[in-house]
């Protein structure tokens, strides 16, 4: 095989792989017209057509499937073979990608890895935040950051960040004309603000428990934002109450902003974790 071919049999494997001429020539350190130059030649040299391109997203077609199906195995094997090589370096080298939450990347991640950087210059670090659950595997991801009752059973974890409470606050000016909640189900008769979740678009359930036992409530809402600082925002104006994690909070009860409430309906539970696949070693730039 010609050098010639074999670049251009990587360069519509990357296609296949990422479903986009942009995404692919992004990967590969190319422009997007010289890549969808270099598919289009490998087309007119096989003579059939590989890949089915729209103004939105490109697919392959059936002879593109068999062919990429062909090209999967072995271009995975050399990938995992070249980072198998990398642990006979002296310093650990390399691309590693981590999918997280934005609180867990600002407050537990950055700060770990920024002084990492400048330790290993061989590193590289793609972090990708998210706030909805990704498949590490389908995503090609090294590794995640996610709470850990929310981490499937075949990762190994690793935990990262202290237990979390949901608290539920309100302001002192709402409580001038409020009598404050004694349990879950006072919240009945209490304006509360509650979040839209950006992850399944439904309506957060308060979670609450009592002697290990979950309780969770549904509240009546007069305000439902899918923005946590619009929520707080609207909490500290005295528009009602509002259920969100600790941290988000725990600066403005300092400041005697907010009251919390309902403080032995509120357990601790399982904080951020970073976790990979267990039927895959840690390539050692992410050891």
């Amino acid at each position: 095989m010609k050098r010639d071919e074999l670049g251009d049999l990587v360069a519509f494997w990357a296609v296949c792989e990422e479903r986009s001429f942009t995404k692919a020539a992004a990967c590969l350190g190319t422009s997007q017209s010289s890549l969808s130059h270099t598919v289009k030649l490998l087309e007119e040299r096989m003579d059939l057509r590989l890949l089915t391109r729209t103004t939105r997203n490109v697919s392959p077609t059936l002879a593109g499937e068999q062919l990429a199906e062909t090209l999967r195995p072995a271009f995975n094997d050399i990938k995992a073979r070249l980072a198998s090589l990398n642990n006979l370096r002296s310093a650990p080298a390399g691309l590693v990608r981590i999918t997280t939450s934005r609180h867990a990347a600002l407050e537990i991640l950055w700060p770990k890895l920024s002084p990492v950087l400048v330790e290993y210059p061989d590193i590289e670090l793609e972090i990708a935040v998210e706030q909805r659950m990704m498949d590490i595997v389908e995503g090609r991801f090294d590794a995640g950051v996610r709470l850990g009752d929310s981490i499937e059973k075949d990762m190994i974890a690793v935990r990262i960040g202290p237990d979390l409470r949901m608290l539920t606050v309100g302001s002192l000016g709402y409580f001038k004309t409020h009598p404050k909640p004694q349990t879950p189900h006072d919240l009945a008769d209490h304006n509360c603000i509650n979040l839209r979740l950006p992850t399944l678009g439904g309506l957060y359930p308060w979670e609450f428990g009592q002697d290990g036992k979950p309780l969770n409530v549904r509240v009546e809402v007069q305000l439902t934002p899918n923005d946590v600082d619009l929520i707080i925002a609207a909490c500290l104006d005295g528009r009602g109450l509002c259920c969100m994690p600790d941290y988000h909070l725990n600066d403005h009860i300092a400041a005697g902003r907010l009251v919390p409430v309902l403080g032995k309906y509120c357990p601790p539970f399982s904080g951020y974790h970073l976790y990979y696949p267990l039927r895959r070693q840690a390539p050692r730039p992410l050891r």
